[in-house]
C-alpha cells in the first residue's frame, strides 16, 4: 500500500510550535495555579463553583494540543497510510463534548436552585485573628482565573493561525473569554453579599451557557472537519483561499486545458485530488509529477496532491440508477 510522505513543519513554523507549546505549558501551570486557589474559597456559592469547574474544563484544550501536536507528526504505516494528522481533530472532538455535557448539567443545577429557591451562604474565615467575610477572598481569586487568561489567549491567536490549528485557537477564545466567567461570578457574590440571593444562581446560569457556547462552537466546527468539509480559515469564517490558488496556478499552464480540485482538511494539512483535461499529452506523467510538486511549493499546508487526468470535467447531475429504480412510477406500482 502506498503511503503518504511523512509530514515535517517548515523551520518557521517549527519555532512557532515551539512558542506555542511553551504558552500551553504556561497556561496549565497558571490554570493549576487558579483551580486550586479557588477551591480553598468556594464556601456554598453556586457561580463560584461553576467558576471552578469551568477552570478545570479550561485545562482540557492545552492537554489536548500538547498530545495530539506530538501524534500528528508521527509517520505514516501501513495500518494509517494516511499518517495520523486527524488524531487534532478526534482529540478536540472528545473536548467539545466534555465542555457541552458538563454545560448542561451545570446550567440545569443552577436552574433548579434558583426553582427551589435555595439561598447559598457565604460565610467567613479566621485569618490572622480576624474574622474576614470569605466574599473578599473570592474576589481577587476571580481576577487572577481571569486576567492573565486574557493575555495567554491574545498570545496565542497568531500562532493558532501561524500553524493553521485549531485546536489552538479555540483554547485561544475560550481563554479570551474568561473575563466573562470571572464577571459573572463576581456580580453573584457581591449580589449575595447584599442579600440577593438569586444573583447566584444567575450568574452560575450565565456561566454555564458561556461553557455551552465554547462546547457547540468547538463541536461544529470539529465535526465539520471530520466530514471533510471545504477549507475553512482556521476562525471558520470564510473559505481558505488556498484551493482557488492552485486552480490560478494549474490554469496558467500551457498544456492545461481545464481543470477542477477536491482538497479536504486534515489537521494542520491539506490532502486533496487534482482532475484536469490536458490540451497535451506528450510526457504527461513526468508534467503531472512536476505540477504536482509545484503546487506542493505552493504553501506548506499543500501535503499530498493527486493529479489525474481526465477526457471531460462533465458532471452527471441527478439521481444514480438506484435511486431512479426505486422513485420510477412502475417500481412505486409494484
Amino acid at each position: 500500500m502506498r503511503k503518504s510522505a511523512s509530514f515535517e513543519f517548515p523551520p518557521e513554523q517549527v519555532e512557532t510550535l515551539r512558542k506555542a507549546r511553551r504558552l500551553e505549558w504556561w497556561t496549565l501551570a497558571y490554570l493549576v495555579s487558579a483551580v486550586v486557589l479557588m477551591y480553598f474559597v468556594l464556601g456554598s456559592s453556586q457561580a463560584m463553583r461553576t467558576a471552578w469547574i469551568e477552570d478545570m474544563l479550561s485545562l482540557i484544550p492545552p492537554i489536548v494540543f500538547l498530545i495530539a501536536s506530538r501524534i500528528a507528526l508521527w509517520p505514516p504505516n501501513d495500518r494509517f497510510p494516511y499518517g495520523y494528522h486527524r488524531a487534532t481533530s478526534i482529540a478536540f472532538l472528545c473536548a467539545a463534548l466534555a465542555l457541552l455535557s458538563v454545560g448542561a448539567w451545570l446550567l440545569i443545577e443552577s436552574v433548579m436552585k434558583l426553582v427551589k429557591m435555595e439561598h447559598p451562604t457565604i460565610g467567613g474565615i479566621h485569618l490572622f485573628g480576624q474574622t474576614i467575610w470569605l466574599g473578599w477572598l473570592m474576589l481577587p481569586v476571580l481576577l487572577w482565573s481571569a486576567v492573565p487568561a486574557v493575555f495567554l489567549g491574545r498570545a496565542k491567536l497568531p500562532l493558532a493561525d501561524e500553524l493553521h490549528d485549531k485546536t489552538l485557537e479555540a483554547d485561544a477564545k475560550m481563554n479570551k473569554a474568561d473575563w466573562l466567567t470571572a464577571l459573572a461570578a463576581m456580580v453573584g457574590i457581591i449580589g449575595v453579599g447584599f442579600g440577593y440571593w438569586w444573583t447566584d444562581a444567575v450568574a452560575a446560569a450565565v456561566i454555564s451557557l458561556d461553557i455551552i457556547h465554547d462546547g457547540y462552537t468547538n463541536l461544529r466546527q470539529v465535526v465539520r472537519d471530520l466530514m471533510d468539509e471545504v477549507p475553512q480559515t482556521v476562525d471558520s469564517q470564510q473559505r481558505d483561499p488556498l484551493p482557488d490558488r492552485v486552480v490560478e496556478y494549474l490554469e496558467k499552464q500551457p498544456w492545461v486545458q481545464e481543470v477542477q480540485v477536491r482538497m479536504r482538511e486534515e489537521g494542520h494539512v491539506y490532502f486533496g485530488e487534482v482532475f484536469l483535461v490536458a490540451s497535451d499529452e506528450t510526457n504527461l506523467p513526468e508534467k503531472l509529477a512536476r505540477a504536482a510538486e509545484e503546487c506542493s511549493n505552493l504553501n506548506w499546508r499543500i501535503h499530498d496532491l493527486v493529479l489525474m487526468p481526465v477526457p471531460s470535467l462533465e458532471e452527471r447531475h441527478g439521481e444514480n440508477p438506484a435511486q431512479e429504480e426505486l422513485s420510477s412510477p412502475s417500481r412505486q406500482a409494484k
